[in-house]
This record gives structure tokens, C-alpha cells and sequence, in this order.
């Protein structure tokens, strides 16, 4: 492993561990270098996931992308990091043992909105307001009241 500090290629495992959910193993390393200490972690990959976006291009999955978004809809609210890893750990395992190896962007985001709805009702319409694509305030107003029907 290459150390970020300084590129040296001869980095050294201090330790090792499982994360609390047991989805990927944390390393502590060590570059003798230049003495920097840093993190990997390390997860089971089942197979090469390809998205295929709204246009019809395709890219690779990005698992710290999907974390990035569910980061960014839950911006401060009352979630914790690890409540957002064991999501994006669920729905990556999901993904990758569907059988299917290229998953359309739409069946992503309709995961993420239903785990969001779950997971916090503010970020799950912050959400809603970029996936669904909110142009007017009426938008939201119609968005929410849906959802308070459905609360009822």
C-alpha cells in the first residue's frame, strides 16, 4: 500500500480488525518512511457493478459516491456516520447479490429513497428535491403532503 503522505510503497499493517458490522476489515499502517500512520479498510467485493445513468451512459458504482449522497441529504441532522455506513453497506450487499451486474440509476435511487424515508423524513425530502427534481415551491408542498397522507 502506497503511503499518502509520502508515496513510499513499503507501508507496514500495525493492525487489523473487522468494523462493527463485520462488513470490511480496518487496517492501522505505518510508513517507515516517513512515519505517517494511516487507515485502510478493506471490503468483499461479489462482483463489478455498472450503472447505467438516465442518458444511457454507464459507469462504474461508486459505493463513496452513494455515501456521499446520503451524506449530503442527512447534512445536520440527528444521524450518525455508522447509521449511514450500515446503510450503504446493506444496499451495496443488495446490489451486488442481485445477479445483475448493471443496475439502472433509477433502481439506485429508489433504494436510497426508501431507506431515507426509514431513516430520517427531513433527508429523505432534501432527497426527493434533487432526485425528483423540485422546480417550484409547490413541488415540495405537494411532495410533503403526500407524505403526511401516508403518516395518517
Amino acid at each position: 500500500m502506497r503511503c499518502p503522505f509520502c508515496g513510499n510503497e513499503d507501508t507496514q499493517v500495525k493492525d487489523s480488525r473487522p468494523t462493527e458490522d463485520n462488513s470490511a476489515i480496518r487496517r492501522r499502517r505505518y510508513c517507515p518512511a516517513c512515519g505517517a500512520r494511516f487507515t485502510t479498510f478493506e471490503r468483499i467485493q461479489l462482483r463489478e457493478l455498472t450503472v447505467i445513468k438516465s442518458t444511457g451512459s454507464r459507469e462504474p458504482f461508486d459505493r463513496d459516491k452513494l455515501y456521499r449522497s446520503l451524506q449530503i441529504a442527512l447534512r445536520k441532522r440527528p444521524v450518525e456516520p455508522e447509521r449511514i455506513e450500515r446503510v450503504v453497506n446493506s444496499m451495496t450487499r443488495q446490489l451486488e447479490s442481485s445477479g445483475e451486474t448493471e443496475i439502472p440509476s433509477k433502481v439506485i435511487g429508489e433504494m436510497v429513497m426508501k431507506h431515507l424515508a426509514t431513516l430520517d423524513k427531513v433527508g429523505y425530502v432534501r432527497y426527493a428535491s434533487v432526485y425528483k427534481d423540485f422546480t417550484e415551491p409547490s413541488d415540495f408542498n405537494e411532495f410533503v403532503g403526500r407524505l403526511q397522507i401516508t403518516a395518517d
